[in-house]
């Protein structure tokens, strides 16, 4: 089997027909509609689920999952993560990454590692980088073209602009 991808979570039940709303990861929604299958962890394994319907209820994705055909089926996933096979990830534009290639790289600044990419945080102006410094202290780094030089997924390396400030997250 494929690497897998965390897209989303489920969330709630959303009618007594068997759907569930799920938070995405993604910021593609269009991607939902196009799935015939997810992978669900379900008692300690990633569990085959086949995509009945899609739909999108107030900004949200509603799935339905074959045979799931009431609340009472869809409760015990309520929580649960929702993965796809590397062959249903969505495809990145120049320059952009997914979080799970972020996750782990080395962070450099003027070719000194100065600790790895802990989480990305998720804003509306833009993603920030949360960097663990070689002293385990948090990092701030915004993700925009004025602090990052370059990131190499397959190096799993993030090199920062030199002259770029870090604001510790200790710093008030």
């Amino acid at each position: 089997m494929n690497d897998l991808f965390l897209i989303a979570e489920i969330k709630a039940v959303h009618s007594s027909n068997g759907y569930v709303l799920v938070d995405s990861f993604s910021d593609v929604t269009e991607r939902f509609f196009k799935l015939k299958s997810v992978f669900i962890d379900l008692f300690g394994l990633r569990k085959e689920f086949f995509v009945e319907n899609v739909s999108e209820v107030g900004g949200r994705i509603a799935l339905k999952f074959k045979n799931f055909d009431s609340s009472d089926d869809v409760k015990i996933l309520i929580g649960k993560k929702v993965f796809v096979e590397g062959k249903d990830s969505v495809k990145l534009s120049k320059d952009t990454y997914f979080i799970h290639d972020l996750i782990g790289s080395e962070v450099y600044r003027n070719s000194v590692m100065i600790g790895r990419v802990d989480d990305v945080l998720i804003y509306p102006a833009n993603d920030v980088y949360s960097v663990k410094d070689l002293e385990g202290r948090e990092i701030l780094v915004p993700a925009i073209k004025d602090y990052v030089k370059l990131f190499d997924p397959v190096k799993k390396r993030l090199e920062l602009v030199s002259d770029c400030d870090l604001l510790y997250d200790d710093e008030n």
